[in-house]
């Protein structure tokens, strides 16, 4: 049986999604060369709605390895960028 995987919930002052998100892409450029963080997983919430989680990036796992980095929702393909 596989170990848990633990999730950091970072509360901060910020009142929209867009600006959270501007947040949680500039932690990922910052501290993108920790291999124990999965920057492609990030999901953000309301603070008295955190059932309501939503993705900051696609992450779809793509045909030869490597995730999609493009924001969640994006139009076109998937492909292997940078989280941004």
């Amino acid at each position: 049986m596989a170990e848990p995987r633990w999730i950091i919930h970072l509360p901060t002052t910020l009142t929209t999604r867009h600006v959270a998100a501007e947040l949680a892409a500039a932690l990922a450029r910052s501290l993108g060369h920790l291999d124990a963080v999965d920057f492609g997983e990030t999901t953000l919430s309301e603070e008295d709605a955190q059932h309501l989680r939503y993705r900051v990036w696609c992450d779809v796992r793509l045909p030869g390895g490597g995730r999609c980095g493009q924001p969640d929702g994006h139009d076109g393909a998937c492909e292997a960028t940078e989280l941004r």
